[in-house]
């Protein structure tokens, strides 16, 4: 198996009826700035590196970022704010981030998400998540170099944590919570947490450049 193969398995997965209308719908009814585009309205697999040793993982795509152009975080104000800070940090070549062909490349990194579809008010049901984080787990085990995750908001990290359950990695007691600059070890896995990348922190000034490109220096910093 190898990140190509699994991609467009990914892709062509149809498992929740919920989030394939959403992912439709969005494409039939766009708002007028994205009006006659051609929109991708499918499950998004992973961008970046095969050899990263960096991991970012987000919620799940936008209905009119990632679900419009067809790479994760590509295409809004979310994606603009993550590429910038992977720039900063020198994973990304790059920091616009507009359409599968803007020519982005990642080194070292890696960019996925928990569930692929865009869900109605951003909002994954946990069965949903559930039967999609199996993609990640298998994603990540096509990672053979993975030592560190960013994830970016609440529901990546619990995901991240579901993932070192299922792949049977050392958790630690009490489970660790959720914060921005939280830190847990999971096996050989160094995760961090920051908030996620969202208009609704990034115009409120919850989360700032300096805060992001904070957590990825000490990211960067862990890796070896």
């Amino acid at each position: 198996m190898s990140l190509e193969t699994l991609g467009a398995e990914i892709v062509a997965c149809r498992k929740c009826k919920r989030l394939v209308t959403c992912c439709t719908r969005a494409a039939e009814d766009p708002p007028k700035r994205f009006v006659g585009q051609d929109y991708w309205g499918k499950p998004i697999p992973g961008f970046g590196d095969p050899a990263a040793r960096l991991l970012v993982l987000g919620l799940a795509p936008a209905a009119h970022g990632g679900n419009r152009t067809g790479r994760v975080f590509t295409g809004d104000r979310s994606g603009d704010w993550l590429y910038g800070a992977l720039h900063r940090a020198g994973f990304a070549n790059q920091a616009a981030s507009i359409g599968r062909d803007d020519g982005m490349a990642l080194t070292d990194a890696y960019v996925s998400i928990v569930v692929r579809c865009a869900p109605p008010d951003n909002t994954p049901t946990t069965t949903e998540r559930d039967r999609c984080v199996k993609y990640l787990a298998r994603e990540i085990g096509l990672l053979p170099n993975l030592q560190a995750i960013v994830a970016l908001g609440g529901f990546a990290w619990d995901g991240a944590l579901l993932v070192a359950n299922a792949l049977e990695l050392a958790i630690p007691k009490p489970r660790p919570k959720f914060g921005h600059a939280a830190t847990a070890t999971l096996g050989a896995w160094q995760l961090f947490g920051s908030y996620h990348v969202s208009q609704q922190n990034t115009f409120t000034g919850k989360l700032t450049e300096a805060m992001l490109d904070d957590v990825f220096a000490k990211a960067r910093a862990s890796l070896h």
